[in-house]
């Protein structure tokens, strides 16, 4: 195993000072491809974003080997339907952490986000109204986006959820496909078992307050499952 690129020490996360989980202490592994589980409300989504640092811990810390550049891909995006962004437009902004606020991106990153489009198959779309695509077609250019801040970490919040079964199968091939191009640090919400054991390596799996952690090999037993699913049954 790698050197660690994320280590939770004692993390409680919550809102308003109040937990929804606490002790939570695990590393992630660079280059590792984790999967994080857990019913609706069990706190994914809040992980998410404690450790991209949109709000803070209530308590315990979160230490980064060297400060990682996030990608992060949300569960959907709206946009004014009236304001004509294309799909091209959306993927630019991931380079506006470089670029600076107001400024036009140079030629150099524009073409980074050409590459990036052309990686995720959304070139042939990009120059279309972004409202106007579908879902799959969607997160391809959130994808191509997230990949243009030139990220350590790539970070998907069910990137899959309202896309059909073809488009998920697609999306999840190639979302490994740059994880093993590129080495990259992917954390991935994501409620598709059967992907979970095809794609992940790690699992960050969350019920009733209470967090495994472990390789799909362990967490994916008949008698682990099991006993998880007794669990978040009651």
């Amino acid at each position: 195993m790698s050197e660690p690129v994320i280590t939770l020490d004692g993390l409680a996360i919550g809102y308003d000072g109040r937990a929804v989980l606490s002790g939570i202490s695990l590393a992630i592994a660079r280059s590792s491809f984790t999967a994080i589980l857990g019913a609706n409300g069990s706190g994914k989504s809040t992980l998410l974003k404690t450790l991209l640092g949109l709000q803070p811990p209530v308590a315990g810390r979160i230490h980064f080997g060297s400060p990682p550049v996030f990608g992060y891909v949300p569960q959907t995006v709206e946009l004014d339907p009236l304001f004509p962004l294309t799909g091209f437009d959306v993927a630019l902004m991931g380079t506006y952490g470089r670029v600076g606020p107001g400024r036009f991106p140079p030629h150099a990153e524009r073409q980074l986000v050409h590459d990036c489009l052309r990686a995720t198959a959304a070139d042939g779309f990009a120059h279309k109204k972004f409202s106007r695509l579908s879902g799959g077609q969607k997160q391809r250019v959130l994808i191509a986006r997230a990949l243009a801040t030139r990220p350590d970490v790539l970070v998907l919040d069910e990137p899959t959820a309202g896309v059909d079964a073809a488009a998920t199968h697609n999306l999840l091939e190639f979302i490994s496909q740059i994880h093993a191009e590129r080495k990259l640090t992917i954390l991935l919400v994501t409620h598709d078992l059967p992907l979970v054991r095809r794609h992940a390596q790690q699992i960050i799996w969350l019920h009733q307050g209470q967090v495994l952690h472990g390789t799909v090999a362990e967490l994916f037993t008949p008698e682990r499952m099991a006993e998880i699913f007794e669990m978040e049954l009651g």
